[in-house]
Order: structure tokens, then C-alpha cells, then sequence
């Protein structure tokens, strides 16, 4: 009898109503698997019947693992996107330090457009009076200025004093005691015939223009009156002296500021309440046409 035959014949009557509910395919998987000599084949049936119940659990357990890595990529998928938002993050730091830097070197270049001419060599025209007042720490620190940037324009705010009367209060100031001392002084001072007295050399600094004194020129300007209005002949050396500190330094006549631009104080008073005579005066110094030689 073959093997399927006798294990169909062994299972007999009893377990004939269980075996027409079995499908063949049961029948098949179970005579699949070859007797060994001296077998029980109602034993092997309940061992075939155990391993096709081991069998059930065991693709429970892969449906089990399967259903597991399935949601694996989805895992994966947002690791990766949080890495990418990482590196996005990242990259938008970058971009702003650079961006900063950048601004930063901008800014820096902009305000350091002094030329590379040695200040030291500047001679004074001939119609300069140079009248360079002491050495001492409250108007004249002899301290080097390697750098101009800017012209700036002041008043001495004192109506009626000359340009001698400045350059000497100036000097004076070395006399002080420490007690109260002052601290004042200008590069140039234009009286109110249009007189032009030099007190400080180009290539040092001068007290007068605050956290600008280390790369700025001073040019103080005598007035008749409170208003600040400097006389014609003042105004026309201004015009020159600013014209010539431009083109000798090599910085741009458009770089000419007053007091009030650093430091919002009212000075030069005039031109600090009337902007289109401050723009007047620029467009002079602009236009203005000088043969140095």
C-alpha cells in the first residue's frame, strides 16, 4: 500500500468525520514526510499534526516580524528627515555668520577710506600760518594720527575772538593743574578775516572731536555772533583749507562731517540749524578747483 494510502487507512473510521473537513492539500504536506521503519503512524500523525501547529505559530510570529519591518522604513524615512532638517538648519547658520562677516568687512572698509600717504610729509601751503602750540597732555598729546578719514567742521562757540585768540587758548591749556583741567584743542582755526593758523601737525591727533579724534582732521571757525554764521572770508577759507586736506590726504572731498555728526552736539551751530547751508558748503568744497603746486 503506498505511504498515502496506509496513513489515510490508519486514521479509520474514527476520524473519517474530522478528515472530510481536511483538504487534500493537508493530506499532501503530511504524506510528505517519509515513515521511518517500525513507525507508529498514529504517533507520526499527531507529530505531523504538532509541526503544522508549530507551523501556525511560526507564521504568526513572521506576520508578527513582518508587520515590524514594515514600520522600519517609516522609522528610517524620519531619521532621514530630521537629518535633513539638521543640515538645513546648519546651512542657515553658515549663512548668517557669513552674512555678518561680510556686513562686518563692509562696514570696516567703509569707515577706514583714509589713504596710505605718509601724514608726516604734508607740507603746510604758504597761506597756512603755522603756529603749532606746546607739546603737553591737555591739547597737544604729540600722540600719532596714521589714519584720516574725515574732515571735521566745528565753531569755537566764543562770538568775536580771532584765531590768534584760539591758538592761544589752546597753548595755555599746558599750564593747568590736574585739578579741573581741561582738554580742547583743533588742527586749524580760521579767524573772521579768513585767516588760517595751524596749531597741531597733520600727523598727530588734537582734542576736539571726541571718539573721532584718531582718524579725523579739526578745523575750528570763528563767528561774529551767537547764530554761528561764519563772515564771507571765513567761509571762502573754509572752503579752500577743507578742498586742499581732502586731495593732500587722499581721502574723497565728500568726506567732510561736523561736530554735530559724531556727537549731536550743536556745532558748528549754523550749519547745524540750516542743512541746505551745510549742503550749500559741501557742493562748494565739491566744485571747488584748487592748484595746489
Amino acid at each position: 500500500m503506498s505511504n498515502i494510502g496506509q496513513i489515510y487507512y490508519t486514521m479509520g473510521e474514527e476520524g473519517r468525520g474530522r478528515q472530510r473537513r481536511k483538504t487534500r492539500e493537508n493530506i499532501e504536506v503530511i504524506s510528505s514526510v517519509a515513515p521511518r521503519a517500525g513507525a507508529n503512524p498514529d504517533r507520526r500523525i499527531s507529530r505531523i499534526q504538532m509541526q503544522r501547529g508549530s507551523s501556525g505559530r511560526g507564521r504568526s510570529k513572521n506576520a508578527a516580524m513582518q508587520s515590524i519591518v514594515a514600520a522600519m522604513p517609516e522609522k528610517s524615512s524620519r531619521k532621514r528627515g530630521m537629518g535633513s532638517s539638521r543640515w538645513l538648519l546648519w546651512l542657515l547658520v553658515l549663512t548668517v555668520v557669513f552674512a555678518a562677516g561680510v556686513g562686518t568687512g563692509w562696514y570696516i572698509w567703509g569707515r577706514n577710506t583714509g589713504s596710505t600717504i605718509s601724514l608726516a610729509s604734508i607740507q603746510a601751503p604758504e597761506w597756512v600760518d603755522q603756529k603749532l602750540i606746546r607739546k603737553n597732555i591737555y591739547s597737544r598729546p604729540a600722540v600719532s594720527l596714521r589714519q584720516v578719514n574725515d574732515i571735521v567742521v566745528h565753531y569755537v562757540a566764543n562770538p568775536e575772538s580771532t584765531a590768534e585768540d584760539n591758538r592761544n587758548y589752546f597753548d595755555r591749556l599746558a599750564d593747568q593743574s590736574e585739578d579741573g583741567a581741561i582738554s580742547a584743542s583743533a588742527h586749524f582755526v580760521i579767524g573772521l578775516e579768513g585767516e588760517i593758523i595751524q596749531c597741531i601737525p597733520i600727523n598727530e591727533i588734537a582734542y576736539a572731536s571726541n571718539n573721532r579724534n584718531g582718524d579725523s582732521i579739526a578745523i575750528e571757525c570763528c563767528h561774529p555772533d551767537e547764530t554761528g554764521e561764519f563772515t564771507q572770508a571765513t567761509y571762502a577759507s573754509l572752503v579752500k583749507l577743507t578742498a586742499w586736506l581732502c586731495d593732500e590726504t587722499g581721502i574723497s572731498r565728500k568726506r567732510v562731517i561736523r561736530h554735530y555728526d559724531i556727537t549731536g552736539k550743536d556745532c558748528p551751530r549754523y550749519f547745524v540749524g540750516s542743512e541746505e547751508a551745510w549742503k550749500q558748503f559741501k557742493k562748494d568744497v565739491q566744485a571747488y578747483q584748487g592748484d595746489w603746486e
